[in-house]
């Protein structure tokens, strides 16, 4: 019966995870959270405060990531998807620390973002090397990411 529920579980995590990259947040997040009612994982806690930071829930969207980071210390998306909450929340000086922690915990998919928003950080402190550094790190990992490379083509044109 445990692996039907964590089946079942890991099933509405996709459902939700691809109605969140459609923008669909309230049903994305419902799909999250009855994930969790079936087996507590860490990709349902980040996803759920993924869907929060889409309905502007920035303060819902970290206590999410923290009970992710509870259940996996490893699970490095949660890490970021903080310090990306902090940026929107206007507290980046706080974002450091998670984006870092993030760097270093991210081993699946998405583990450009932290390079990325740690970049964002970088640039709006008039930091433009070490933003230039994150950015080009974002961009080696993930060659395609067009904010990343949109950032850094900013970044180098003030450097010249």
């Amino acid at each position: 019966m445990a692996d039907v529920r964590l089946e079942l579980a890991r099933e509405l995590i996709e459902k939700g995870s691809r109605l969140r990259e459609q923008g669909d947040y309230e049903l994305a997040a419902d799909l999250y959270r009855r994930s969790l009612e079936l087996h507590p994982m860490p990709e349902a806690h980040t996803g759920l405060g993924a869907a929060y930071r889409g309905l502007g829930r920035l303060d819902d969207a970290i206590q999410e990531c923290e009970k992710a980071i509870a259940l996996d210390p490893e699970f490095g998306g949660s890490y970021n998807d903080i310090g990306a909450c902090l940026i929107e929340m206007g507290r980046p000086e706080e974002a450091v620390e998670w984006l870092e922690k993030a760097t270093r915990h991210t081993h699946r998919r998405g583990c450009h973002l932290p390079w990325y928003n740690l970049g964002r950080v970088w640039a709006a402190r008039e930091l433009f090397n070490r933003a230039r550094e994150c950015f080009e790190t974002a961009v080696e990992i993930e060659p395609d990411y067009r904010p990343a490379l949109e950032a850094l083509a900013r970044i180098r044109r003030l450097v010249q």
